[in-house]
């Protein structure tokens, strides 16, 4: 688990994490590979999960929630992450679902909905669309007043969770500007569709979702007014992103384990593989891509809960740093054990399936290049 609970956590809740993080792995166990090849989660381990506060542990202590800090969360998700890829999307897109309404929420939809997500009901977050990925100003995702109801008409796609969800938070566009509105996931006009074989993550849930027609108070919209789309966006995008840089650090951690485990027993031309150099060399870069990553997203995370202005951009810089380094490094954790981990329901075929969906979901790398250049810059003229 590498350097997990510890003074690091600045909150004074590492007991707590020590207990969940002890919780999680044993509701877990090894199964995480049976469920990747179903494409399925027990809705039982999700609702003790939810119950526990573990989806969303964020959540203010006032709403019901644990209040762990980014910090305490951060490495709770990564021992997440270094368990099952599918559980932790479900994770961050409760996260995300969560966030969203406490930032763009107010006094009341915070009071009506956070204590619902702390005790156990699930949320997906719609953004992406068939013609806005990366580029969501193309949104087409309409919600229009009518008296005191709005209606939703769009379609969502890839909606990671959206298959187990009880509620959906769908942003699209809203008088002059955008905002989010919480749908409940049994609403008239509302369909789901499944992502059938998906590469990655294959348990998470991920769904395409039409909303036609769909009815609903005025009180769902978040805020109750248009806001500019960058800051509805970025509202729930930092926390997914720092959750799933987090995530990749499980993946890394989960790879350096199996890794080192194959190259200490295993033996060729008369002597274990981590008495070869070249072994070692893979070895060496995995554990340096770990502790990399861990170094950014502890610093993203520290951004985070002292209120710093950076912590969009080292959200962004964790995210882009930790998904590469998780490609590369369960691509090297592949070679290193080579046709034993060839084959799905082993940990590392599915850390490597996993982690090059991080470098697309919440902003792809190249996204992530472009924000973190345009920063360079507008730091040069200072």
């Amino acid at each position: 688990m590498g350097t997990a609970v510890n003074d690091r956590m600045l909150d004074g809740r590492a007991a707590v994490v020590t207990e969940l993080i002890g919780s999680v792995a044993g509701l877990i166990g090894d199964q995480a590979d049976g469920w990747d090849l179903a494409g399925e989660l027990p809705r039982e381990l999700l609702s003790k999960l939810g119950a526990q506060g573990v989806l969303c542990a964020q959540v203010p202590v006032q709403y019901g929630g644990l209040g762990l800090s980014s910090a305490a969360n951060g490495e709770l998700t990564a021992h997440m992450g270094s368990l099952c890829g599918s559980v932790r999307s479900v994770m961050t897109s409760q996260g995300m679902g969560a966030w969203a309404i406490q930032r763009l929420g107010s006094a009341e939809q915070r009071a009506s909905f956070l204590p619902r997500l702390a005790e156990g009901a699930l949320i997906a977050v719609g953004f992406s669309e068939t013609n806005a990925g990366s580029d969501l100003s193309g949104m087409a995702t309409r919600i229009r007043g009518d008296g005191d109801e709005v209606l939703v008409d769009g379609r969502k796609v890839w909606t990671t969770a959206a298959r187990y969800a009880d509620l959906l938070v769908i942003f699209g566009r809203y008088r002059d500007g955008a905002t989010a509105v919480v749908v409940p996931a049994d609403a008239p006009g509302v369909t789901l569709t499944r992502v059938a074989n998906p590469s990655g993550c294959r348990a998470a849930g991920h769904a395409d979702v039409v909303l036609d027609g769909v009815r609903l108070p005025a009180a769902n919209v978040l805020g109750g007014a248009g806001l500019s789309l960058p800051l509805v966006v970025t509202a729930a995008l930092t926390y997914g992103r720092m959750s799933v840089a987090w995530g990749c650090v499980g993946i890394l951690r989960a790879c350096l384990r199996a890794a080192t485990e194959h190259v200490v027993t295993r033996t060729q031309f008369g002597k274990r593989l981590a008495e070869h150099q070249l072994v070692s060399q893979h070895v060496a870069e995995l554990l340096v891509g770990e502790q990399t990553a861990t170094r950014v997203c502890e610093h993203a995370s520290s951004c985070w809960d002292s209120g710093s202005t950076q912590v969009m951009v080292n959200a962004v810089l964790a995210k882009y740093v930790s998904s590469r380094e998780a490609a590369k490094g369960s691509a090297r954790a592949v070679q290193l054990l080579a046709s034993a981990a060839a084959h799905d329901g082993h940990v590392i075929a599915r850390a490597y399936r996993d982690a090059k969906l991080m470098e697309i979901i919440e902003g792809t790398t190249e996204i992530c290049q472009l924000i973190l250049a345009q920063h360079a810059r507008e730091q040069a003229w200072r």
